[in-house]
């Protein structure tokens, strides 16, 4: 736990845990955190995390909470940070990409996006990306969402040649079987920040959750 109050719940998610239920998994976070607090009269996720990524996690205690923070995720007034490691060497300081999404679907029913350039019932999305550290082969970025879509930030750097290692969706799967011996297990995404107007108080929040420790640690053993 992050912070909690009356109103809110943030966490701080680890990877490899849906949000939940579905999809052939039988429960996910907010199922697991219901069953904790049996006596909680109102749980529900305000937003979601790919079940892969890392990090923050909010989630509403009172219903009129979470039609105030949907309100402001409409409105864009929810900022949300990222932190990822992509394969490439990155040279733009500061970089605002934006692309138009198609969803689409499997023969198994697994969830897909694609780079569309129609934008006939599809969705454009928007990132504004910030080099932090060169790493010879690879990039380490901070990524500040402007628009929220469905596996957004994978599909975009994907698309621009430069996958989140250990993306076992969009990834490069052999470079990923090698970062797995060197310790890498998991894909290298993690919501670090996240700023909002608390629904209740009015006040300015920024929650941060730190890098977890085997994205720090392969991060060390590349410096």
């Amino acid at each position: 736990v992050i912070f909690e109050d009356g109103a809110l719940l943030a966490i701080n998610k680890p990877s490899g845990y849906a949000v939940h239920g579905g999809s052939g998994l039988n429960f996910g976070v907010i199922e697991l955190i219901r069953h904790a607090r049996p006596k909680a009269k109102f749980l529900e996720l305000v937003h979601r995390i790919d079940r892969e990524t890392s990090g923050i996690l909010l989630i509403a205690k009172k219903r009129s909470a979470l039609v105030s923070m949907h309100d402001m995720m409409r409105h864009n007034c929810i900022e949300k940070k990222y932190t990822m490691m992509v394969e490439g060497e990155w040279t733009e300081p500061k970089k605002t990409v934006e692309l138009m999404l198609k969803k689409t679907f499997t023969q198994g029913g697994e969830r897909r996006v694609n780079v569309t350039d129609d934008d006939n019932d599809n969705q454009m999305s928007k990132t504004i990306f910030y080099l932090k550290k060169s790493l010879g082969p690879y990039s380490l970025l901070e990524a500040k969402l402007i628009t929220g879509r469905t596996h957004q930030l994978r599909v975009q750097l994907a698309h621009l040649g430069f996958p989140i290692l250990g993306d076992d969706k969009y990834g490069d799967l052999s470079l990923n079987k090698a970062l797995q011996k060197k310790g890498l297990k998991r894909m290298f995404l993690h919501a670090h920040q996240i700023t909002f107007t608390h629904p209740e108080s009015g006040k300015q929040m920024t929650l941060n959750a730190p890098l977890p420790k085997e994205c720090e640690k392969f991060l060390q053993s590349l410096s």
